[in-house]
């Protein structure tokens, strides 16, 4: 059986699509979702752009209501904001584990392209590394 991950933000447009695409490239055996507790329109346009610069591809993906998993069963929930933590829904379904790893929302970056940019660039980059840690963890068991 899959170990099942929802990782969850307020908007499912930056930070949550960034760790989803990640997750999934570190861990192809997991099951992966990411959600948002008010969804956004889109995807962030730079967030899509900084995430094919590392080599991965979401511009497929699309903000989705964590309403449609509350039934779910998953091993983890995990957070990327503050928002998405402090107004984490109930699940009916079972959740094993919930887990928080808080990053900067880069959608709230001002200036320049190249000055937004470098932010995206900043926060794909924690994400990596946080969501490569998460994976090796989780795929030992922890």
């Amino acid at each position: 059986m899959k170990t099942s991950v929802l990782i969850l933000c307020t908007g499912n447009s930056c930070r949550s699509q960034m760790a989803e695409g990640f997750l999934k490239s570190f861990n192809p055996s997991l099951e992966v979702h990411s959600a948002g507790t008010r969804p956004a329109g889109n995807v962030h346009p730079q967030a899509i752009q900084v995430m094919h610069e590392a080599g991965i591809d979401i511009g497929g993906q699309h903000p989705k209501s964590v309403n449609i998993f509350l039934d779910r069963t998953f091993d983890y929930v995990v957070t990327v904001c503050d928002g998405a933590r402090e107004s984490c829904p109930i699940f009916t379904g079972e959740v094993r584990h919930r887990i928080h790893l808080g990053f900067d929302d880069p959608a709230e970056a001002t200036g320049s392209i190249e000055e937004c940019l470098a932010v995206f660039r900043r926060v794909r980059d924690e994400i990596a590394e946080r969501f490569r840690r998460f994976a090796e963890e989780i795929s030992h068991g922890g």
